[in-house]
C-alpha cells in the first residue's frame, strides 16, 4: 500500500513541472503574439504617415536621378508630415 502511494505523489510531483511548462509555452506565445502584432501596426502606421514623402521622393529621383536631391525632399515632406501630425 505504501508503495502504491508513493508512486502515486510521485507521479503528481513529476506532472507538476510539465504542466507549469505548457502554461509557460501559452502566455510566452500569446506576448510574443501581442508585441509582434503591435509592430506590425507600427510599421504600417509609419508607412501610411511616411507615404507622402515616399511618393514625392521617386518623382523627385525619376525626375532628376539624383539620390541627393530626392533624399532631401523625402526630408523635407517627411518633416513638414511629422510636425502636421503633432499639432
Amino acid at each position: 500500500m505504501i508503495f502504491l502511494l508513493d508512486s502515486v505523489l510521485l507521479g503528481i510531483i513529476g506532472s507538476v513541472p510539465t504542466i507549469l511548462s505548457g502554461l509557460a509555452d501559452i502566455f510566452g506565445g500569446l506576448i510574443l503574439l501581442v508585441i509582434g502584432v503591435l509592430v506590425i501596426i507600427l510599421v504600417v502606421a509609419a508607412a501610411i504617415i511616411l507615404l507622402p514623402a515616399i511618393i514625392v521622393g521617386a518623382i523627385i529621383w525619376f525626375l532628376t536621378g539624383s539620390l541627393f536631391y530626392a533624399g532631401i525632399a523625402f526630408l523635407v515632406i517627411a518633416l513638414i508630415s511629422a510636425v502636421a501630425m503633432a499639432d
